[in-house]
């Protein structure tokens, strides 16, 4: 997992709330044994109109913000099912920090260990944040894990909090694979003390 310290992007606005894990990526596509490949059907439904060409009124579609590795969204982002492959579509298809008020806590979970920053500020900084991205042409911000800041080269800026051990896991590039090898020579000198018993 790549590490997390300081990440600049242009901003993708998508001001809907209670998005779930389904919206993200609808159950048709889970049937890849990859991580890879799932962002072609990010947001699929939405992304398409009923004669099923795409919508030049959705966010995803609309070429302001292509090349957008920040989205910020509405309340309680990421509920519904578990399903990881929510937040790998999200990856595959560039998401590197997710803003919302608030996140399900099993998708915010799968997002650290995918090195997916997701940070929650209040309605109005997140309201203002979607405001200034479709407002403004090529619209960025800096997302600074080490001081914990959200902030734009036009004013704004908002602290969020990030409970350390998540914030370290980021920082260090650390999924749980990575935090056990940080044992490795502890397990090899446990496993050298505890022979097997014969069989």
């Amino acid at each position: 997992m790549q590490p997390f310290r300081t990440h600049k992007g242009r901003v993708m606005p998508l001001n809907r709330a209670n998005v779930d894990t389904d919206q993200i990526i609808p159950k048709q596509f889970l049937k890849r044994i990859e991580r890879t490949g799932f962002g072609e059907f990010l947001f699929f439904d939405w992304r398409r109109g009923s004669d099923g060409k795409p919508d030049p009124s959705f966010s995803l579609n609309d070429l302001r913000y292509r090349g957008a590795s920040v989205l910020v969204v509405g309340k309680n982002f990421g509920c519904g099912s578990s399903r990881e492959h929510a937040v790998w579509a999200l990856e595959d298809f560039g998401f590197r920090v997710l803003i919302a008020p608030s996140f399900a806590d099993i998708f915010a979970n799968n997002c650290v260990k995918n090195g997916i920053l997701t940070v929650a500020l209040n309605e109005a900084e997140v309201g203002e944040i979607a405001r200034r991205a479709a407002e403004l042409p090529n619209y960025e911000i800096t997302v600074d894990l080490e001081h914990c800041q959200v902030l734009d080269e036009h004013g704004f800026s908002a602290a969020f909090h990030i409970d350390e051990f998540t914030r370290h896991c980021l920082l260090e590039g650390l999924d749980d694979i990575g935090l056990t090898l940080q044992h490795e020579s502890e397990i090899a000198a446990y496993e050298a003390r505890h022979s097997r018993p014969k069989s």
